[in-house]
């Protein structure tokens, strides 16, 4: 763990565990699509992590994937674990939507 203590650590994966949720859980009632949010959370992690703007993908695909390859291989543990529990925020996020809709609750 490089210059972060164990108290942002857990602040940091509470915090993106509860903002995924939240985000999954609003798309999930207003789309009924439950598990958007985990398939779209891969493209929020690439606009995290990389510093490439979206449309060298399409211009300049080959610097682009490679500048995005190397980034994702340059992340830390610490940086896996905070995104890991954002995911996890997303996941849950689908399980608790089809545990209520299951309870007979209607959302929108």
């Amino acid at each position: 763990m490089e210059n972060v203590s164990l108290v942002q650590l857990i602040i940091s994966v509470v915090l993106f565990f509860v903002m995924f949720f939240g985000i999954g859980f609003l798309l999930n009632m207003l789309l009924r699509m439950t598990w958007l949010m985990a398939i779209v959370y891969p493209v929020v992690v690439v606009f995290i992590v990389d510093e490439v703007s979206f449309l060298d993908y399409i211009f300049d695909a080959g610097n682009a994937w490679s500048a995005l390859l190397d980034k994702l291989q340059a992340l830390q543990i610490v940086d896996i674990v905070i995104l890991s529990g954002g995911f996890g925020g997303a996941i849950v996020a689908g399980i608790v939507m089809i545990y209520l809709r299951k309870a007979g609750y209607r959302m929108f």
